[in-house]
C-alpha cells in the first residue's frame, strides 16, 4: 500500500537552543537556569555532562544546515535563547542578533523554512532569581522578549511558536524535581501554569499588532490518556489526568478558555492562582493560528488504588495511578511504550473538538541508549527508528484521509543532542554526534530513508 502526503507537507525536525547550541557563555550570553543548576549541582546530570557545549550548533550551524538540505528537509524548528538575546539590564545583545540572523538567512538560502519557538525550558537566571514564571513581572519581560523577536526576525520568519510543551516547566520544575527550581508545590505549579498561558496570549497579541503576515501558535505535548477499563472510577481518573496534563494548555490556546471542569477542580483543591479578569479577556481574544503537537507515548491510567498519605505533597498523581498495560509494545532501549495509533486519536480529537485547527506533528521520536552498538562500517543502522517513523506516519496518513488538518511531520531531532538531566544518554537524531571526536556529524541510515520519503512525498 502507498502512503501519499500533500505536496506542501512540512518535512523536517525540531531542536532547542540549550540542547543544541553550546557556546553557553560566548558573546555576552548570560546564564539560564540550566547553566546555573549545572554549576551548583553537576552530579545531577548524566555522566556529569552539562549544557556547556551541547552539540555545538553555535559553531557549526552552516555545515548543519547544509546537511539538512542534503537530507531533504524543507523546514526546521529551533528556539531563540532568551538569555542569549536579552541581557539582564533589558538591552538586546547585538552579537546574538547576528547569530540568529545568520542562522535564518542560511536556512532560507538552503530552502529550509525556519519555524521559531520562543521558550523551551530555558528561563534566564536573572529572571528566575525574582521567581521565574511565578512572578507576573516575568510575564511582562517575556512579552517584551517576544515582541523584540518579531521586530528583529519577523520579516523573514513566518512560523512562530510561543512555548514548547508548556506543561513541562510546571510538571518538572514545580511538581517533580527534574527541572530547576525542582520543588514540589501544586499551588505554585498552578500559578506558573497560569502565567505561562497568559504569556503565550500576550505574545500572540504582540504578533498580531505587527501585521507581519505569518502564523503564530504553540507547541503542546499531547499524551492521550487511556483508561484501564470503562469503569466509572477508571474513566474519572483518566479524565483528571487529561484535564491537568493535556487540556490545561490545549483548550486555552485553541478555544481561549480554561476548561470549566479544571477550574472547578483547582477551586476544590484550593489551588486557584492569582489572576485579573482582564487577563482572562486577553487569553480569550488571543488564540493560536496553528498548533504543534509533540507525541511520544500514551498515558495509561487507572483509579487510585491507595489513599494519599497526610504527609505526602499533593501532585496530579494524587488523583490517578499509572497503569502498566500487559502486552504493550515497548522501546526496549528507553522503556517507553510505542503506540502508533495515538497519533491518529490525537488528530481526530483536534478535528472534532478543536475546530479542526491546522496542526503538525512537531515532535515524535525514539530515544536509544548505547546506539553505537548498531554501528556497521561507521554508520548507525537504525532500522528500529525507520520502523518507528513509518508506523506513526501510516496513522498520520489515515488521519489526513479522514479530514484532519495535518500540515507536517518533524522528528525530534535532527542531530543527537544534550537532553537536560539525561545529557547524551538517549540518542534521538537522524545524525549521529560523536562527542568524543570533535562532535563529528554522521548521518544514520534513517536520515537517508527519510530523504526518500520527502522526495516521494510518501512511501
Amino acid at each position: 500500500m502507498k502512503y501519499i502526503f500533500p505536496k506542501d507537507f512540512w518535512w523536517g525536525s525540531a531542536s532547542s537552543a540549550t540542547q543544541m547550541e553550546g557556546g553557553y557563555n560566548l558573546n555576552e550570553k548570560e546564564q539560564n537556569i540550566w547553566d546555573y543548576w549545572y554549576e551548583i549541582a553537576p552530579e545531577k546530570f548524566h555522566n556529569n555532562i552539562g549544557p556547556k557545549d551541547t552539540s555545538k550548533f553555535y559553531y557549526k550551524y552552516e555545515e548543519d544546515i547544509e546537511l539538512m538540505k542534503n537530507l531533504g528537509h524543507n523546514s526546521f524548528r529551533f528556539s531563540i535563547s532568551w538569555s542569549r538575546l536579552i541581557k539582564s539590564d533589558g538591552s538586546v545583545n547585538l552579537l546574538a542578533v547576528d547569530f540568529y540572523e545568520n542562522v535564518i538567512n542560511t536556512m532560507i538560502k538552503n530552502n529550509i523554512e525556519p519555524f521559531i519557538n520562543l521558550f523551551h525550558f530555558d528561563m534566564p537566571m536573572y529572571l528566575q532569581e525574582i521567581g521565574g514564571w511565578e512572578n507576573r513581572e516575568v510575564v511582562s519581560a517575556y512579552q517584551n522578549f517576544s515582541k523584540k523577536c518579531f521586530e528583529l526576525f519577523g520579516d523573514k520568519v513566518k512560523k512562530w511558536f510561543t512555548h514548547n510543551e508548556p506543561i513541562v516547566p510546571v510538571e518538572c520544575g514545580y511538581l517533580g524535581e527534574y527541572h530547576y527550581p525542582a520543588v514540589v508545590d501544586f499551588k505554585r505549579a498552578v500559578q506558573v501554569g497560569y502565567h505561562i498561558m497568559l504569556s503565550s496570549s500576550l505574545a500572540i497579541m504582540e504578533y498580531k499588532k505587527l501585521n507581519q503576515g505569518g502564523q503564530i501558535g504553540i507547541i503542546v505535548n499531547l499524551t492521550p490518556s487511556y483508561p484501564r477499563s470503562n469503569s466509572e472510577e477508571d474513566l474519572k481518573a483518566s479524565n483528571i489526568a487529561d484535564l491537568i496534563l493535556n487540556r490545561s494548555f490545549l483548550d486555552t490556546s485553541v478555544l481561549g478558555e480554561f476548561p470549566g471542569e479544571l477550574i472547578e477542580f483547582v477551586k476544590e483543591q484550593d489551588l486557584l492562582p492569582i489572576y485579573k479578569t482582564q487577563e482572562l479577556e486577553i487569553i480569550r481574544n488571543n488564540t493560536v493560528d496553528l498548533l504543534g503537537v509533540n507525541y511520544y507515548q500514551p498515558r495509561r491510567v487507572k483509579a487510585k488504588e491507595s489513599q494519599v498519605k497526610d504527609n505526602e505533597p499533593l501532585t496530579p498523581e494524587s488523583f490517578f495511578d499509572f497503569y502498566d498495560m500487559p502486552g504493550k509494545k515497548i522501546n526496549p532501549h528507553r522503556g517507553w511504550e510505542i503506540y502508533e495509533k495515538g497519533i491518529y486519536d490525537l488528530a481526530i480529537n483536534i478535528r472534532d473538538n478543536y475546530k479542526n485547527i491546522p496542526f503538525f506533528i512537531s515532535e515524535n521520536g525514539m530515544g536509544v541508549e548505547g546506539e553505537e552498538k548498531f554501528k556497521v562500517e561507521g554508520r548507525i543502522e537504525d532500522d528500529y527508528r525507520i520502523e518507528f517513523i513509518k508506523e506513526h506516519l501510516k496513522w498520520a496518513n489515515k488521519a489526513l484521509k479522514e479530514g484532519c488538518n495535518l500540515k507536517g511531520y518533524h522528528l525530534w531531532t535532527f542531530m543527537d543532542n544534550w537532553s537536560w538531566l539525561n545529557a547524551y544518554k538517549n540518542r534521538y537524531g537522524f545524525v549521529e554526534v560523536d562527542i568524543n571526536n570533535e562532535f563529528k556529524r554522521t548521518p544514520k541510515k534513517s536520515s537517508y530513508w527519510f530523504k526518500d520519503v520527502i522526495e516521494n512525498n510518501g512511501f
